[in-house]
């Protein structure tokens, strides 16, 4: 890579007061801003208490590439999602698309957070097609959260049902 095409994306990323590593450098020209962002300050790390009846958690993954996601939410009695927390192993964009995400689903309903898309996490992060599998994994991981948070609502239904 020429010297000035280096400049240029490290302009773009703002770490000219920083020396990088080959290895980072490349990196860092191949990831946009967004994910560089989110990969460095990742946002609703941690977990919930997937016992919570009020907490739902979704694992997916991508055996091809070897990502793994985890997501959770909580639920608040009227229906609107009030926390959010992700683990993933995986690459930048896993991780980035986990982190917006998360930061994606706090304060709506869980019927608006079933209507985000893979195409919108990718959008905003400027994902290039060979890392669209890692938004797809972050909108399988939203629903199977939202499934598993369903899931445990009915079966409070069913218990209530049983005692009367």
């Amino acid at each position: 890579m020429a010297l000035s095409s280096v400049g240029k994306c490290f302009s773009s990323f703002g770490l000219f007061g920083r020396t990088l590593t080959g290895t980072e450098a490349k990196a860092v020209c191949c990831y946009h801003k967004k994910v560089v962002d989110h990969y460095e300050n990742p946002r609703n790390v941690g977990s919930l208490d997937k016992n919570a009846r009020n907490v739902g958690t979704g694992l997916v993954g991508a055996p091809a590439c070897g990502d793994v996601m985890k997501l959770q939410i909580q639920v608040d009695e009227n229906g609107k999602i009030v926390d959010a927390r992700f683990k993933t192993f995986g690459c930048g964009s896993a991780i980035a698309s986990s982190s917006l995400a998360t930061e994606w689903v706090k304060g709506k309903s869980v019927d608006e957070a079933l209507k985000i898309k893979n195409t919108e996490i990718a959008k905003e992060l400027c994902l290039p097609p060979v890392k669209l599998h890692c938004s797809m994994l972050a909108e399988d991981a939203i629903k199977a959260a939202l499934a598993d948070y369903r899931l445990k609502q009915k079966d409070e239904e069913k218990v209530a049902e049983a005692v009367n």
